[in-house]
């Protein structure tokens, strides 16, 4: 007769045999006494090796779990957790572990029962998810996130051993261009290629990161000292950024560098990193292709700056701008022929702010194209008013920023503001600055030659200053190039009156009319009709005046 609890007991290893998971029962002391083929195959084991074996054998942190060897489990007993078993080959395998106590069995003492899987592929998820999490996808370099971790452990060590730490921000000039005229996929590659270098170049305690579309930054866990940094971002800046050749096209690449030291520019890593971010446009404003060290008067300007800005904002919203307009003279009729609108702010709580000031904050705080349009559409509604007045038409000159000349809307603005004032296309003027040549977006060409195609005329303002050649000029539908007054006013210089002699030939030979700003001297009136410009404007014949009295101007100067 078979003995029923023989066969229960039979049962009963073979479901734990088949279990996929490893079972292990001990006894008090936590010596194995049962081992299923899944736990033999996990540590590597023969199951007859197991038995007998104590479970700290195969426990890889028994030290930590078992002091002496005694029969600790007990205070375990319910835990789950993951842990480390340690194979026969010496590697070891990650687990999650489940201890349950048995309880006595006729008198002998409880023992444990220990269930356990490998979570090698758990543990492989939750790196690539952490990998994914803290690093950049391009360029697989360390992200913001990853950075300020960084930077918090480096910190704290600097703290502890008084050391010095340095964080450089470093941005690509005009990497957009790269973008924008030769693709996406050419402007991913460079990066990848400038990760690459900056990787080569840095030493090995040193970290490199990338914090967002061409910003990368490096901390320096040993800079050394001043001078020594100065030299090996001078080494940064010839061998990382040395010219790069994509599909064909050489890329000569420059970039714009931020620096700061720890602990004298910051403690802690927001800080860093803001007044590194003020460095870095420190680097920009002085031409790009530059480093700059922060000081604190940058973070005094910049604070002025942010509340410049807030200020703005509150003009435009409360209408506290302006515009005057100056009359443009023809120099062989000395009649007016047109007037350029210029912005005015007269703060209540700052006083009158000059445009070099709010243009600018205007431009970096997001609000130049609310300014443009609220120009372009005063401007136009006033010259309807003023050309009324006067019986004859007049051209009307108004200054865009290269980002309003990015983008279809814009186009949509000059049209309807000069339908809604009723003048004619062709009294339009839209005057551009020479920088804008030189920088060349596709987008903006044909920004410009859709406003030819309206009829609205393009001026090249503040001629000279920059670096225009011929080539420039041949390339962008110009009709009118406007002299810097800075030549004007110092036209009794050989050199000055050469480049004026230069840009009236050179823009006539083209079919442009040449316009001269800044005349404040009957002589320099008198050289430049000798010279033949076309026409001029200035505080010889008058300064900026409100719409109210432009017409009473106009009239006054053209009896003259």
């Amino acid at each position: 007769m078979t003995d029923p609890g023989a066969e229960s007991d039979a049962l009963a290893g073979a479901i734990v045999d088949s279990i996929p998971f490893s079972i292990l029962a001990t006894d008090a002391s936590g010596r194995i006494r049962i081992a299923n083929p899944a736990a033999a195959a996990l540590v590597g084991r023969e199951q007859c090796e197991l038995v007998g074996r104590s479970l700290v054998e195969i426990d890889g942190a028994e030290r930590q779990r078992y002091p002496d060897g005694s029969p600790v489990l007990a205070h375990e007993a319910g835990n789950e957790a993951e842990w480390t078993y340690r194979r026969e080959d010496g590697t070891t395998v990650p687990v999650y572990e489940a201890i349950v106590p048995l309880a006595p069995d006729e008198g002998a003492a409880g023992g444990f029962l220990v269930v356990a899987f490998d979570i090698s592929h758990r543990i492989e998820d939750r790196r690539r998810v952490e990998h994914v999490a803290t690093h950049d996808s391009l360029t697989n370099l360390p992200n913001r996130s990853l950075l300020v971790r960084h930077l918090d452990q480096a910190l704290e060590r600097a703290e502890r051993s008084s050391l010095d730490l340095a964080l450089v921000l470093l941005d690509l000039d005009h990497f957009k261009r790269v973008n924008d005229s030769l693709g996406h996929h050419i402007g991913d590659e460079l990066l990848i290629v400038v990760a690459e270098r900056l990787l080569a170049w840095s030493g090995t305690d040193d970290l490199v990161a990338r914090l967002g579309g061409d910003e990368f930054v490096i901390v320096f866990a040993e800079p050394g000292s001043g001078a020594e940094l100065d030299r090996r971002l001078e080494e940064l800046m010839a061998d990382v950024l040395a010219p790069v050749v994509l599909h064909g096209y050489e890329l000569a690449v420059t970039a714009s560098l931020g620096a700061v030291r720890f602990p004298a520019d910051g403690r802690d890593p927001g800080a860093l990193l803001k007044h590194v971010d003020i460095a870095l446009d420190q680097a920009k404003a002085a031409g790009r292709n530059a480093i700059r060290w922060f000081e604190p008067q940058m973070l005094v300007d910049n604070n002025d700056r942010l509340a410049l800005s807030a200020a703005l904002r509150q003009a435009l919203d409360q209408d506290e701008l302006s515009l005057v307009y100056q009359p443009q003279v023809d120099l062989g009729t000395g009649e007016v022929v047109g007037v350029e609108a210029l912005a005015r702010w007269a703060s209540p709580s700052l006083g009158p702010v000059p445009p070099d000031r709010f243009i600018p904050v205007a431009e970096d705080g997001g609000m130049i194209a609310e300014l443009g349009a609220w120009v372009l559409t005063t401007a136009c509604a006033a010259l309807a008013r003023v050309q009324e007045q006067l019986g004859r038409p007049l051209r009307l000159a108004v200054n865009v920023s290269p980002r309003q000349l990015r983008g279809q809307a814009w186009l949509e603005e000059i049209a309807t503001a000069i339908a809604d004032a009723g003048i004619e296309p062709s009294q339009l003027e839209v005057e551009i600055t020479e920088g804008l040549l030189i920088e060349d977006h596709g987008d903006v060409v044909a920004t410009l030659q859709s406003l030819r195609s309206l009829g609205v005329s393009i001026v090249i303002d503040d001629f000279g200053r920059g670096y225009s050649s011929l080539a420039y000029l041949t390339r962008f539908p110009i009709d009118r190039i406007k002299i810097d007054r800075s030549f004007v006013q110092e036209i009794d210089s050989a050199e000055n009156a050469a480049i004026v002699d230069a840009i009236i030939v050179m823009a006539h030979a083209l079919g442009m009319t040449v316009v001269a700003e800044g005349v404040e001297t009957a002589e320099q009136e008198q050289y430049l009709r000798r010279r033949g410009c076309d026409e001029v404007q200035g505080y010889l014949y008058s300064p900026g005046v409100p719409a109210g009295s432009l017409g009473m101007v106009a009239r006054a100067l053209s009896r003259q």
